[in-house]
């Protein structure tokens, strides 16, 4: 692998991560239009306590930066599982939108538009040089895909993820089943900013600065894309999905600089209009039939 490479690798992790977050509330009809906010809220947690504590090991950064974010995924959730619908896309794109307007006018603490550095810390205990340190987080990002994968497929298959799905085709007799429709989505939605929070610690040390960008209405469309592109039926959909998106920007910017998003455009209209249930859910379907066949 060319060292060059591995930051590309670990950021299409990091997006694969995210769009698994993305996936869960969708698997209830739910589409969030600002789920990007989760991975601005840990970067800059991330970011703050690097600066506070100078010697903050890089994995003790990363679970600071995703907890916290997550318990500010828990308590926004409250109010916004009570919503449904447009409702539900548009709150989470509102709190989005002051959470970057906020990080772009307190200059004084969050350095606005221009963002705050994040020093390349130790990870591990181990002080690396620059290649050696993306050798590590891309492990690190590897294994933490990988656990959040099996956990998404989990927690899918369990009462909870199976209820989170009830609630798409019919949230009334799920009420009548005696579960609260609030918390199933309520749960969904923690889990849900817990891989996206993960995603902005990680991508927080790749990138070695936090800017509000990060949590801004594009990068949540683009979450969403990936998530349609991939399907939502098993956690491998948000990697596929992530790995093509990456692919084809990578591609167009080089050979279409003008007219990127023209082709981005191109690929998701014949995925929704070819394989509506995005890639992994029409290969399952296909996979299903011959199935059938035999």
């Amino acid at each position: 692998m060319f060292p060059w490479s591995k930051t590309i690798v670990i950021l299409g992790l990091c997006y694969g991560l995210a769009s698994l977050g993305v996936a869960l509330p969708a698997r209830s009809g739910q589409v969030s239009f600002g789920h990007a906010m989760f991975a601005c809220v840990a970067a800059y947690a991330v970011a703050f306590v690097a600066k506070a504590f100078p010697a903050a090991d890089g994995l003790v950064l990363i679970l600071a930066g995703t907890v916290i974010s997550t318990l500010f995924a828990a308590v926004t959730g409250l109010f916004i599982v009570r919503y449904r619908g447009i409702f539900f896309g548009m709150l989470n794109l509102a709190v989005s939108m002051v959470i970057v307007a906020l990080l772009g006018k307190l200059y004084s603490l969050t350095g606005g538009t221009d963002g705050i550095r994040v020093d390349r810390p130790a990870f591990l205990g181990f002080v690396t040089e620059r290649n050696e340190f993306e050798t590590i987080l891309l492990v690190f990002t590897l294994v933490m895909s990988l656990l959040a994968g099996w956990f998404y497929q989990r927690f899918i298959k369990s009462g909870s993820g199976e209820a989170l799905l009830g609630l798409k085709s019919n949230e009334t007799r799920l009420e009548y089943l005696g579960l609260s429709a609030h918390r199933v989505l309520w749960v969904g939605y923690v889990i849900s900013g817990l891989f996206v929070s993960l995603s902005g610690a990680i991508f927080a040390l790749a990138q070695g600065l936090v800017t509000p960008d990060i949590g801004s209405w594009t990068r949540s469309g683009e979450l969403v894309f990936i998530t349609i592109l991939g399907g939502v039926s098993h956690s491998l959909g948000a990697f596929v999905g992530a790995a093509i998106f990456e692919a084809v920007k990578l591609t167009a910017s080089a050979y279409m600089a003008g007219v990127w998003q023209l082709l981005l455009g191109f690929t998701l209209l014949v995925v929704i209009v070819v394989a509506p249930d995005g890639i992994i859910g029409a290969l399952e379907k296909r996979k299903e039939k011959k199935g059938a066949q035999i």
